[in-house]
């Protein structure tokens, strides 16, 4: 993987605590994280914090971009106003980049049609279920999973996602990313042996 910008999706009620792992470490190994929103006006995170976008989504292009993050937020079950952000996911699928998406992402990508057929995780099997998608079957009872370039997980996984993500962008493989997860997940101290060497 050359391109080394990540873009993270921000809009109001943004669950802020879900990507903290994630683009910590990205950015730690070479990573650039950008932030994108429906348009550069500050949004506020669920937990109060204001940001203020990079780019607006219409300028967001997946050849410019290494992963597209996508977390849970109120707006994705109060209407169709992140439904944008679930069709730049689609867009980022179809050109082979991959996307990372976490607790009500998974719902707004399950009304875009992106779960039918690939295999994955959320909350809980009816959560996505009441969006009547037709991916059921291809539910997972885990904390996250990754199917292609498609990367999901539940809200209170997001130490697993980090590790999908790491692992799908080569940040750590094998034994140091097992080593990353138990630390961070675990709070095994004997795995931060093993990220050292």
């Amino acid at each position: 993987m050359t391109r080394t910008t990540v873009h993270l999706a921000v809009y109001d009620t943004f669950a802020d605590w879900e990507t903290g792992h994630t683009t910590a470490h990205l950015t730690q190994h070479g990573f650039t994280v950008r932030t994108v929103g429906l348009t550069t006006a500050p949004v506020t995170t669920m937990g109060g914090v204001r940001i203020q976008p990079d780019l607006p989504l219409a300028d967001l292009d997946p050849a410019d971009s290494a992963l597209l993050i996508l977390t849970g937020a109120h707006l994705w079950d109060a209407g169709d106003d992140l439904a944008p952000f679930a069709a730049t996911a689609r867009t980022f699928l179809d050109a082979g980049v991959p996307v990372a998406a976490i607790c009500g992402a998974t719902a707004g990508l399950a009304r875009e049609g992106l779960l039918d057929d690939r295999d994955h995780t959320s909350a809980v099997s009816f959560y996505l279920a009441a969006t009547g998608y037709q991916g059921g079957e291809r539910y997972r009872e885990t904390d996250a999973v990754t199917d292609g370039d498609l990367i999901t997980a539940g809200p209170t996984e997001p130490v697993a996602l980090a590790r999908e993500v790491f692992a799908k962008l080569g940040v750590y493989e094998g034994e140091k990313l097992d080593a990353w997860y138990r630390l961070f997940h675990d709070s095994d101290a004997s795995a931060f042996a093993v990220l050292e060497s």
